[in-house]
């Protein structure tokens, strides 16, 4: 079982910045890819960025260059560090990820952003 709690949203205006995290329950945290995603109101849920346990990374076209995906294997957190936000950014962003042994899918229940024109 493991359990994904994502904290940092909020409010911001545009060109500004906000972190997200993302702390996992589970000793398998390390092995296991990660992944933000995002649902903006109306939209169906898109994944914007991925890492692998080897922190190979991989983004939307729509924020790359503005976002980051990193990982801490000893905190069992992954982080999203967003720049040069943008109106059309906001959504509620989800942290996921598929258990590496049972590929089992898990979710956090996701924290809004919101960026203000």
């Amino acid at each position: 079982q493991v359990q994904l709690v994502e904290s940092g949203g909020g409010l911001v205006q545009a060109g500004g910045s906000l972190k997200l995290s993302c702390a996992a329950s589970g000793s398998s945290f390390s092995m296991n890819a990660m992944g933000w995603h995002r649902q903006a109101p109306g939209k169906q849920r898109e994944l914007v960025a991925r890492i692998t346990s080897g922190g190979s990374t991989n983004y939307a076209d729509s924020v790359k260059g503005r976002f980051t995906i990193s990982r801490d294997n000893g905190k069992n957190t992954v982080y999203l560090q967003m720049n040069s936000l943008k109106p059309e950014d906001t959504a509620v962003y989800y942290c996921a990820t598929t258990h590496f042994v049972t590929h089992v899918d898990y979710w956090g229940k996701g924290t809004l952003v919101t960026v203000s024109s």
